[in-house]
């Protein structure tokens, strides 16, 4: 596997640099067996669709987790909170994530659910694993606190475009190296340019240059691999949690891999589409029977008759390259792991933190996140016309609601929404040495983003605190998965309730009652018999509506959430 310059990158050495400072690194002889308990690696994708990956369905070429998955579990009823930073806090703090402050996005508000950032009544997964004796790292993507904007419209562009340094990105105490994490890489707000990172940092400290050939999907991996050798040299188990920006717009991606999907998308959608849930279905990750293939969105224009088929074919491709290389980052962390002797005692989970976007980027413009100018003064097109073709930095792009409901397949909407295609998670653990279940299978365990701190806990040996810091923290309702790791039918959670910008659910066992933030009206499923959401029977079954409302409600009453509009743009 063919590696880039971007190992030797300043990103990279100051990473490494770091832990030979601390006494990261060891001397050989120090190096120990594998301990006993395991090394933990949370992986996460941002904004990738259900059936993204190879292992899930995707024509895209994903080797490198496709052997996690071979080699582990899929899980096919696993939930996130259906949007970015809302599911980062959540996976982070094994809470729902309005009890840890984030119902909305990182703005301040008074509310205790609307804080925009991890709020004192927590604990974060490193805070705790640190306790238990775990070295912890992050690379990749906090969005986990609030962003300090400038008043002055031109001043943030400004900094957006690295013409103007206004110090720190939010504030310092709300960083990773505050939450626990011994060692941080990557940035500290959600948007990205991937050739060239606003927010980016090394620990504390500002990144104000990166080298030509950066691209960050490498740079996260890279400075993983670089964390993995040196915890690897220490008798103590380490925690990682590898947060990856892609395949979250702007479509930006290497050559190279866009090349390899230069084709792959010219039969469009509804051809790609029949073709994942075919394979689904071939490898039984879902059953015809009660997983029908919903119905596309906004299939009155068929592609032959859509007059922008070049450029939608080029989205495609982009976005499958951005996952590609994500996969080739995750091969040399597998790699390295093996290497150092660590592989057959790390547990590996991939997820991603919501369903794929179907945001059109260029209708935001520039500002707050988005530069209009590269660093060497380009311009950045945001194009509405479709007349530049995604995957260079000097184009911010994404592929819109028809392909992003591609990438869901075979359920319904996508990111922000509560239906299945918003909410609805792929997730692969792998653990040689802990998992006993039938390699390659699948757990019907009904899981959620917040269990892996009961599951992280367990497998430690922590305990959860019930204060921290001089803080009361409000207990986790996670479920473990450690029960599905043997391979023992665990139903998980019996209740799951959601809420964001309006849009919510809540499940009970198979029934789950769904609304949008556009559409008041719940609207009501049987799962068992209908996982795609395509037969409403709220009129059916009134009685049941009102149940799970009521006790919708009740959660909504006791989590601090308080349903508000989308913003306008």
């Amino acid at each position: 596997m063919k590696k880039r310059g971007i190992v030797l990158s300043l990103a990279i050495t100051s990473a490494a640099a770091i832990l030979v400072c601390t006494g990261f690194y060891k001397k050989e002889e120090d190096a120990p067996v594998a301990a006993p308990r395991p090394n933990i690696i949370v992986v996460m994708a941002d904004d990738l669709g259900f059936s993204d990956l190879g292992c899930y369905g995707s024509e895209i070429n994903t080797p490198n987790l496709d052997y996690l998955a071979s080699n582990g579990l899929r899980y096919t009823q696993f939930y996130n909170t259906s949007r970015c930073c809302p599911t980062r806090a959540s996976l982070l703090t094994g809470l729902y994530n309005h009890q840890a402050g984030i119902g909305k996005m990182t703005d301040d508000e008074p509310e205790p659910g609307y804080r925009g950032r991890l709020t004192d009544n927590t604990v974060t997964l490193a805070e705790v694993l640190k306790s238990a004796g775990y070295q912890t790292g992050m690379t990749g993507k906090w969005h986990v606190s609030n962003t300090i904007v400038q008043k002055n419209a031109q001043d943030q562009l400004d900094w957006l475009n690295h013409k103007k340094d206004f110090g720190d990105f939010s504030p310092v105490d709300q960083y990773p190296t505050s939450r626990g994490f011994d060692r941080y890489f990557g940035n500290i707000w959600g948007v990205v340019d991937f050739f060239d990172p606003f927010s980016l940092v090394s620990g504390t400290k500002p990144v104000t240059k990166v080298p030509k050939n950066y691209y960050h999907t490498d740079a996260i991996s890279d400075t993983t691999v670089a964390y993995i050798k040196a915890f690897a040299k220490s008798k103590s188990p380490f925690f990682l949690y590898v947060a990856h920006t892609a395949p979250h717009w702007p479509l930006m991606a290497l050559p190279e891999d866009i090349e390899k999907y230069k084709d792959t998308y010219k039969g469009g959608w509804d051809a790609i589409r029949k073709a994942r849930y075919d394979k689904m279905v071939n490898m039984q990750l879902i059953d015809p029977k009660t997983t029908k293939l919903s119905a596309r969105f906004k299939n009155d224009l068929s592609w032959e008759a859509n007059p922008d088929k070049e450029w939608d074919a080029r989205a495609m491709a982009v976005h499958a390259a951005m996952i590609d290389r994500m996969d080739q980052g995750i091969g040399r962390m597998i790699q390295t792991l093996r290497e150092t002797g660590q592989l057959d005692n790390t547990l590996i989970i991939f997820l991603s933190d919501n369903g794929a976007s179907p945001e059109n980027c260029a209708a935001y413009g520039p500002g707050f996140d988005r530069p209009n100018q590269t660093r060497d003064g380009r311009p950045i097109s945001y194009d509405l016309k479709k007349q530049v073709m995604p995957g260079p930095q000097t184009s911010f792009a994404s592929i819109g609601q028809r392909w992003a409901n591609v990438a869901n397949t075979p359920y319904t909407y996508w990111k922000a929404e509560s239906n299945e295609g918003g909410v609805h998670t792929p997730v692969i653990a792998c653990w040689p040495k802990g998992i006993k279940a039938k390699k390659g299978s699948f757990s019907a365990q009904v899981g959620h983003v917040m269990d892996f701190m009961s599951t992280f806990v367990e497998l430690a040996g922590a305990t959860y605190p019930d204060t921290y810091r001089g803080h009361a923290i409000t207990p986790s309702t996670g479920v473990s998965l450690v029960p599905s790791f043997a391979g023992r039918p665990v139903v998980g959670h019996p209740w799951l309730f959601n809420e964001h910008f309006g849009a919510r659910y809540a499940r009970y066992g198979d029934w789950k009652i769904v609304a949008s933030g556009r559409d008041t009206t719940w609207q009501l499923y049987h799962l068992a018999s209908d996982r795609t959401e395509t037969t409403d029977l709220a009129a059916r079954y009134p009685d049941r509506v009102k149940q799970l409302d009521g006790e919708w409600r009740k959660w909504a009453a006791s989590h601090s959430v308080f349903p508000k509009p989308a913003p306008k743009r």
